[in-house]
């Protein structure tokens, strides 16, 4: 059964389709945000347009960050149209499974199909092999065969790391999590967006930079602004810098987050370490 409704949301509309039929217990929802005067369906307008899905949990869905990339996109001049399809602690391993994943990236000509796995599963080498990769290997083959590239969702640490699990702090939940991102998305020659490694810069630079909620694991909408900045700089090859866009953020705030993002994947780093991801991604 699909259930359909369409919203007003100040000129923008929002169609959300709950997909019942082989979701997880938690609920896969799909939800495509679109909009008449910057999607890719204005009438008239020969401008390549970009479709970004992204698959994953709560780290996708909190503070909405499909919507901020969008925003922060049609502040530099691209036309965009994004969906998710989220729920919370879902797995790579059950979008893998899920109908509701698998009609969410055939809903659309996607461009780029954005991957997330769980926070905890790629920090512990168990967990990758037995969950995480089989996962994405099955994932990244569905999202090629829809006529789309796979881009990882490289995530950020638990700020006090996972210590029941010898992670005994974030440096070192975050140096694991980036070894299983970067381990998969090279054997797949997959981009991945290292937004991991922009938090990480960050914590650097402030010690207190207010990327994380008070459970220590979710992103404010700093956080999320840092991430949407980091897929910008990824799928586009451009700098976010100077970008009009700032969310709720001060001015000085939103201007250092596009600094980070853009030093993380078009510097020395982004060279270095992400060399699957040394194109532009998008196109028409």
């Amino acid at each position: 059964m699909i259930l359909k409704s369409i919203v007003p949301r100040k000129g923008r509309h929002r169609l959300v389709i709950a997909l019942a039929a082989g979701t997880t217990a938690a609920g896969i929802l799909l939800v495509l945000g679109l909009s008449a005067q910057s999607g890719c369906g204005s009438p008239g307008d020969s401008t390549p347009c970009t479709r970004v899905l992204f698959i994953g949990n709560s780290y996708t869905s909190v503070n909405d960050l499909p919507s901020v990339f969008a925003k922060l996109a049609r502040a530099g001049g691209h036309r965009v149209e994004t969906g998710r399809a989220t729920a919370d602690g879902a797995r790579l391993a059950d979008h893998a499974t899920s109908s509701a994943t698998t009609a969410a990236i055939t809903s659309a000509k996607w461009n780029i199909v954005v991957l997330q796995e769980q926070s905890q599963i790629p920090a512990i080498e168990q967990f990758r092999q037995a969950e995480m990769y089989p996962a994405a290997r099955a994932l990244v083959a569905m999202v090629r065969q829809a006529g789309a590239q796979p881009m990882f969702f490289l995530t950020w640490a638990h700020r006090d790391g996972w210590s029941e699990n010898g992670l005994v702090d974030y440096r070192t939940m975050q140096s694991s999590i980036d070894e299983a991102y970067l381990a998969i998305a090279g054997e797949q020659h997959a981009a991945v967006a290292p937004v991991g490694y922009a938090w990480q810069t960050l914590l650097g630079q402030e010690a207190n930079p207010g990327l994380w909620q008070d459970d220590g694991t979710h992103p404010t909408e700093k956080g999320t602004y840092l991430a949407a900045c980091v897929f910008y700089a990824a799928i586009f090859r451009e700098s976010p810098e100077g970008l009009a866009y700032r969310g709720n953020l001060s001015d000085a705030e939103a201007s250092k987050l596009q600094e980070v993002a853009a030093a993380t994947v078009l510097g020395d780093l982004g060279k270095r370490d992400f060399p699957s991801s040394q194109r532009t991604l998008a196109r028409p």
